[in-house]
């Protein structure tokens, strides 16, 4: 076998193996990316879930101050009209 030829041989399995390394490394950032996106991908859902139950408890909390927010017009109404019956009565003596 000529010395060249073996030479040759020798850069093409050298270049062969660096370039196995290189992917090897690549598949393994590859790999990594994937699994991190997921976890990104997750944390994502959970926050998503978590706003929507915020959403919902903002909702209730708002029905729940116009609710408290009429009443207490109600009873001011009522009251008044208590205040103006009193007043009569106080004026017809």
């Amino acid at each position: 076998m000529d010395p060249d030829t073996l030479a040759l041989l020798e850069d093409k399995v050298q270049r062969a193996v660096e370039t196995v390394t290189v992917l090897r490394k690549e598949r393994d950032a590859a790999r990594q990316a994937s699994a991190g996106l997921e976890t990104l991908q997750s944390r994502v859902s959970d926050l998503t879930r978590e706003l929507d139950a915020l959403r919902a408890d903002h909702d209730a909390a708002k029905a729940e101050r116009d609710t408290l927010k009429a009443e207490r017009e109600a009873v001011k109404e009522r009251l008044q009209k208590l205040l103006t019956h009193i007043d009569r009565l106080n004026s017809d003596t």
